[in-house]
C-alpha cells in the first residue's frame, strides 16, 4: 500500500511539473509573440508629465486648462519635434503638416473647450470615450450651446495627446478631472440644472460622478444623465490583462504594455491601445457596481437624477444585455429611458448574421419588473427601409410608433459602437461627399487588395463610424434636457 501511496505521489508530482513546464512555454511563446509585433513609435514612449492627476496641485478648472497649456507644449516638444514635417500625401498623425495633423481642424479638438452662453438655460459637461477625444461629442456640443446651454468639453486624462497618455492614466485621475469640470460648472451657472452627457468610458464616469453625488454632498449635483454607447459592464477578462503589462516591466519589454500597435492615421482617436486602458476601464465599471450596490442597501439609490441612455443592439465593445443587468434592471423608478437601435431588418444579408437580437428585445419588452421606459429604432417592417422609435412603457405591454422620418442606407446592415455620436455629414468620420473636411476623411474609407497587406484589419477598416439616425439621438437629448 505504502509503495502504492509513493508511486501515485511521483506521479501527481510528474504531471504538477509537467503542467508547470507546459505553461511556462505557452507564457514563453506569448511574450515572444507580442514581443515581435510592430516597433514602437516615440508617440508610445513619450513622457508626457505635465499630464493631469488626482495628485496634481490644481485646484480650478482654469488651472486645469493651464496645466494642459504646458501638456501640449510638452507634446510639441517631446513628439512632434522629433517626427519631422509631413504633407498632403502623408495620414501620419504625429507629423505635422500631414492630412492627420490635428492642427488642420480649427480649434483643435484635442483640448478642452468651452462654450459659454450669457444667461444659460442650464450647463452640460460632455465626456468622451476611452482613446478618444473631445471631438467626439462637438456636434451634439455645438447643439447644446445653440439651445442655450453653457457647454464644456472635458479632455480627460490621458486623452488628445499620445497614446503613452493611456499606459499610466488611472480612473481616479479621471473621476478628478470631471469633479473639477463639474464644479466649474456649477459655479457658471447660477443654479439652473447640470447635465452630463457621456459616450462610452465617458458615459461610466458620469455615472460615476452622479452615483458619487448620492453620498457626498459637497459634490454639485446633476439633474440628468445622457449616456451614448455606455461602458457598463466588461468582462473579468479585461482585468487579467493587467498581468501581460506588469510582465513586461518585469521582462523589461515595452510592448507587452500594449494590446494593439497600430499606425496612428486618426487625428482625433488614437489607434494603438495600452492594456492599461483596459482594466481601467474594467475598474470604474467594477467600482460602479459596488457603489450601486452600496446606495441599495443604504436606501439612497432613489436620488439618482433620470438616465436616457442609446446603445446599438450588437455593439461589439460593450453588449446591450450588460447594460440592461448592470445598470438598467438595478435602478429604481425615475424616468429613466433606453433606446436601442436595431439591427437592419431589410438587409439582404440573414443567412451572414449570426446573431439576431429577437429574443432579448421580447424578453426586456415582456419584463414585469422593468421600470424604464424602452424604445427600439428599427424597420417598419422587413420590407421597408423606413424607421420607426417603438416605444414600452413601463408596466405596459403595447407599444407605440413613431415615424423618424429616416431610412437604412442601403449597404449598412447595424450601427457599432463607434458610430452613435457622430452624424451623417461629420467632416472626418461621417459619410457626406459634399461636406468639406481639412484634412483626412475616414467615414467611407474602403481600401481593397489582397488580405494581410495593411497594418490595420479590414474588420476595422469597414466598421460603421457614423449614425445614420443621428437626427433622433440629437433630437431625444435636447427634449430628455428640457432644451427643445
Amino acid at each position: 500500500m505504502s509503495r502504492l501511496r509513493s508511486l501515485l505521489s511521483r506521479i501527481l508530482r510528474l504531471c504538477l511539473a509537467g503542467a508547470i513546464g507546459v505553461l511556462l512555454t505557452l507564457i514563453i511563446v506569448y511574450v515572444v509573440f507580442l514581443d515581435d509585433r510592430a516597433d514602437l513609435g516615440v508617440w508610445h514612449l513619450a513622457d508626457l508629465d505635465q499630464e493631469f492627476t488626482e495628485h496634481s496641485p490644481v485646484s480650478s478648472f482654469t488651472d486645469y486648462l493651464a496645466l494642459e497649456d504646458r501638456l501640449f507644449a510638452q507634446l510639441d516638444e517631446r513628439v512632434y519635434a522629433l517626427t519631422g514635417p509631413g504633407g498632403d500625401d502623408d495620414i501620419d498623425r504625429y507629423r505635422r503638416g500631414s492630412l492627420s495633423d490635428p492642427q488642420r481642424w480649427s480649434p483643435n479638438w484635442n483640448h478642452s473647450y468651452e462654450m459659454p452662453a450669457a444667461s444659460p438655460d442650464a450647463a452640460v459637461l460632455l465626456l468622451h470615450g476611452m482613446s478618444d477625444s473631445p471631438y467626439s461629442l462637438r456636434k451634439m456640443a455645438e447643439t447644446l450651446h445653440t439651445a442655450g446651454a453653457y457647454v464644456l468639453g472635458l479632455r480627460v486624462p490621458g486623452h488628445g495627446t499620445a497614446p503613452s497618455g493611456l499606459v499610466t492614466v488611472t480612473w481616479q485621475d479621471m473621476a478628478a478631472a470631471v469633479r473639477l469640470a463639474i464644479r466649474h460648472l456649477a459655479e457658471q451657472n447660477g443654479g439652473r440644472p447640470v447635465y452630463i452627457v457621456g459616450y462610452s468610458n465617458g458615459a461610466a464616469l458620469a455615472v460615476h460622478y452622479a452615483l458619487a453625488t448620492l453620498d457626498d454632498p459637497a459634490l454639485p449635483p446633476v439633474d440628468g444623465l445622457v449616456l451614448i454607447s455606455p461602458e457598463i459592464g466588461l468582462t473579468p477578462v479585461a482585468a487579467l490583462a493587467i498581468w501581460q503589462a506588469r510582465l513586461g516591466r518585469l521582462l523589461g519589454l515595452d510592448k507587452l504594455a500594449w494590446n494593439s500597435i497600430l499606425p496612428e492615421y486618426d487625428p482625433f482617436k488614437y489607434g494603438s491601445f495600452a492594456v492599461n486602458a483596459g482594466d481601467v476601464s474594467y475598474r470604474i465599471t467594477q467600482e460602479i457596481q459596488r457603489r450601486i450596490t452600496l446606495l441599495t442597501e443604504n436606501d439612497q439609490l432613489d436620488g439618482l437624477p433620470p438616465i436616457l441612455a442609446f446603445s446599438s443592439v450588437v455593439d461589439a465593445t460593450v453588449v446591450a444585455p450588460d447594460l440592461v443587468k448592470h445598470l438598467f434592471n438595478r435602478l429604481p423608478p425615475g424616468g429613466h429611458k433606453l433606446v436601442l437601435f436595431d439591427i437592419n431588418r431589410r438587409a439582404e444579408i440573414k443567412p451572414l448574421i449570426k446573431w439576431r437580437p429577437d429574443t432579448m428585445v421580447k424578453a426586456l419588452r415582456e419584463d414585469p419588473d422593468r421600470v424604464f421606459e424602452l424604445s427600439l429604432v428599427t424597420n417598419r417592417d422587413v420590407h421597408s427601409s423606413n424607421m420607426i422609435a417603438r416605444t414600452w412603457v413601463a408596466g405596459l405591454d403595447k407599444g407605440t410608433d413613431q415615424d423618424l422620418g429616416l431610412q437604412w442606407p442601403i449597404d449598412v446592415y447595424s450601427l457599432a459602437h463607434v458610430a452613435l455620436p457622430f452624424p451623417p455629414n461629420d467632416p472626418v468620420y461621417g459619410d457626406d461627399p459634399d461636406h468639406r473636411s481639412p484634412g483626412i476623411r475616414l467615414g467611407n474609407i474602403a481600401f481593397r487588395g489582397e488580405r494581410g497587406v495593411l497594418e490595420i484589419s479590414a474588420s476595422d477598416l469597414l466598421r460603421l463610424r457614423w449614425n445614420p439616425f443621428y437626427p433622433y439621438l440629437e433630437a431625444s437629448t435636447l427634449e430628455f434636457l428640457g432644451l427643445n
